[in-house]
C-alpha cells in the first residue's frame, strides 16, 4: 500500500486523461495516418497527377473519424474543418511525407524505431477519441446506450469505416476491402473500448474515467508496438472471437483455411498438365513442318 500511496496511481491517471493532445500526439497521429496513405497502392502518382484528390485524401485520412460522427448526429460533416490549426498541420504533414526532397520525412518517420514512437502517441489520440464520442453522445443521448458505443466506436475507427469512399477518390473500387466485413485490430479494438467506455458513462463499470482512459491506452499502445514492430496484421482477439463466434453463431474453428488449401492442392497439381500437353503438340508442330519441308 505504501507503494501505491508513493506512486500516487490515481492522480497520475487523473493527470494523463486531461494531457493536451495538440500539437504533440495530433502531429504523430496525422504523420502516422498519412504515412498509411503513402503505402496505399497508386497514391504516389495520384499525388502528382491530382494533388488535390491526393490531399483531400490526407484530410480523410486525419479527420474522416469526426466528419462520420459528426454526420450520425446530425452535425455539419465540415464541421471540424473550422479548427485551422489542426488542418494546416495536417496539410504539412501531408506536404512533407510525398513532397519532400530526396523523401527525406518519409524515411525519417518510416524508420522503424521513430515509426514504433509515433504509433504509440496515435493509440493514446486514438482512445481519447473514443472516450470523447461516447461522452458527447451521452449528453445527446443521456439513455441511449447503443448511440454511445456506435459513436465512440466511429470516432476511434472512422477512418478505416469510410475507406471505400477515400479509395474512390484515388479513382480505386475495392469493395472487397469493406472494414466491416473484415475489421482489423484498431476497429476491433474501437468498438470494444466504446463498449468499455458506454459501461463506464452508465455507472456500469466501477472505475473511473481516467483509470479506464490510462489502462485502455496502455494497451492499445503496447498491441499497436508490438504488432508493428513484428509486421504482424493479425488480432489478439482473434482465438477468443473464433471459439465465441463458433459457439454462438457456429462459425467453423480454422476449418475455412484447411478447406481452401484442400481444395487448391489438386488445382496445383493438375496445372503441369497443361504444360506438358503444349510442349508434345509443339513438338508435333515441329515434325510436321520438317516432313513437309522434306517432302
Amino acid at each position: 500500500m505504501e507503494v501505491l500511496d508513493i506512486l500516487n496511481l490515481g492522480e497520475i491517471a487523473h493527470y494523463f486523461s486531461k494531457m493536451a493532445m495538440f500539437p504533440v500526439f495530433d502531429l504523430a497521429y496525422y504523420i502516422v495516418s498519412i504515412l498509411y496513405l503513402k503505402y496505399e497502392p497508386g497514391s504516389v502518382e495520384v499525388s502528382r497527377k491530382s494533388p488535390v484528390a491526393s490531399w483531400l485524401c490526407a484530410m480523410l485520412y486525419c479527420f474522416g473519424s469526426y466528419i462520420l460522427a459528426d454526420i450520425m448526429l446530425g452535425h455539419s460533416p465540415i464541421d471540424y474543418f473550422h479548427n485551422n490549426s489542426h488542418i494546416l498541420l495536417a496539410s504539412a504533414v501531408w506536404y512533407l511525407v510525398f513532397f519532400c526532397p530526396f523523401n527525406l520525412f518519409y524515411k525519417c518517420v518510416a524508420f522503424l524505431p521513430v515509426k514504433l514512437v509515433l504509433v504509440a502517441m496515435k493509440e493514446v489520440v486514438r482512445t481519447r477519441k473514443i472516450a470523447a464520442g461516447v461522452h458527447h453522445a451521452h449528453h445527446a443521448y443521456h439513455h441511449g446506450w447503443f448511440i454511445m458505443v456506435i459513436t465512440g466506436y466511429v470516432k476511434g475507427s472512422g477512418v478505416a469505416l469510410m475507406s471505400n469512399f477515400e479509395q474512390l477518390l484515388r479513382g480505386v473500387w475495392r469493395p472487397e476491402t469493406n472494414e466491416i466485413l473484415s475489421m482489423s485490430f484498431p476497429t476491433k479494438a474501437s468498438l470494444y473500448g466504446a463498449i468499455l467506455f458506454t459501461l463506464q458513462e452508465a455507472h456500469w463499470l466501477p472505475v473511473s474515467k481516467s483509470t479506464l482512459i490510462c489502462v485502455f491506452t496502455l494497451f492499445m499502445a503496447s498491441s499497436k508496438v508490438f504488432m508493428t514492430a513484428r509486421h504482424s496484421h493479425g488480432s489478439p482477439f482473434a482465438l477468443i472471437e473464433s471459439w465465441v463466434c463458433h459457439l454462438l453463431f457456429g462459425s467453423p474453428l480454422g476449418g475455412e483455411n484447411h478447406h481452401d488449401h484442400h481444395h487448391a492442392a489438386p488445382a496445383a497439381a493438375a496445372a503441369p498438365a497443361s504444360p506438358a500437353k503444349t510442349k508434345e503438340e509443339l513438338s508435333e508442330g515441329t515434325r510436321k513442318r520438317k516432313s513437309k519441308k522434306a517432302e
